[in-house]
């Protein structure tokens, strides 16, 4: 059975939206069959990574009734996918629809939702896909908690930035205990000196266990050549044996055990 993932953070900034597209290009390269979509209506950027495809309808028009989920879907394989398939749904990036997705009330939220649960048969079950990837809207959004309600897994992206530890933990007790959701972290852009032998990771990880209850499926460290990349592109697609790279394809692993 296929199984659809949000990616998900308390603020933005924490490498959210590179670790879904570079996660979505690993089981791509599994023989797997994946759709990345782009669910960060009020500020999307996936369009800028994928920017030389152009979609026939954005996933604006597809919660708004305008399309078919079909339409919406971009096969990006040939670039990305290296054995598997890789499709992409992409945020209408211009500021008119981000100011119309930010309009949105709840009646149409609502109808937003069962369009995002109609994915699990209409991709999963009638497409085939192994995974629908979600990279979400930062925070408490309706479309946030929309794509939350809708997936099998969370993954919630974090910072060592106290104030979103604080708050990823205020939110994944409030919200995340309230729909049962399946969830684990991902410790991103974490120093080196944190991470360098076995002593200093269990200081860690005991320091951040004393504020999470989630188990933490990766630790990933904070790489200037990523940073450098400025999410223009998939990363691991370009560096396949950079220890990011290596660092993401054992976080894929372990989401498949999880």
């Amino acid at each position: 059975m296929g199984k659809i993932i949000a990616v998900h953070s308390y603020k933005g900034g924490t490498g959210k939206t590179s670790l879904s597209g570079n996660l979505a290009a690993i089981y791509a390269r599994r023989d797997k069959k994946v759709c990345l979509m782009d669910l960060d209506f009020r500020a999307p950027s996936l369009h800028a990574v994928f920017a030389a495809h152009k979609a026939e309808y954005w996933l604006n028009d597809y919660l708004n009734g305008l399309c078919e989920i079909e339409r919406v879907l971009i096969d990006v394989s040939r670039s990305y996918a290296n054995g598997g398939k890789l499709l992409v749904a992409l945020a209408n990036p211009s500021t008119e629809a981000i100011r119309d997705m930010s309009a949105k009330d709840r009646k149409w939220e609502m109808n937003a939702l069962g369009k995002l649960l109609s994915l699990k048969s209409s991709l999963l079950d009638d497409m085939g896909f192994d995974y629908i990837i979600f990279d979400t809207s930062p925070g408490l959004q309706y479309s946030s908690i929309n794509a939350i309600v809708a997936a099998d897994i969370a993954l919630v992206v974090t910072s060592l930035d106290a104030s979103d530890l604080r708050g990823s933990q205020r939110m994944t007790s409030e919200l995340y205990d309230l729909f049962e959701k399946k969830t684990g972290i991902l410790m991103n852009k974490v120093m080196a000196e944190y991470l360098r032998s076995k002593k200093e990771r269990e200081k860690f990880n005991n320091y951040f266990n004393s504020m999470h209850k989630l188990p933490i499926l990766a630790s990933i460290p904070c790489f200037c050549d990523v940073l450098r990349a400025s999410g223009d592109y998939i990363f691991s697609e370009k560096n396949p044996d950079h220890p990011f790279t290596k660092k993401m394809d054992q976080l894929a692993t372990q989401i498949e055990k999880f």
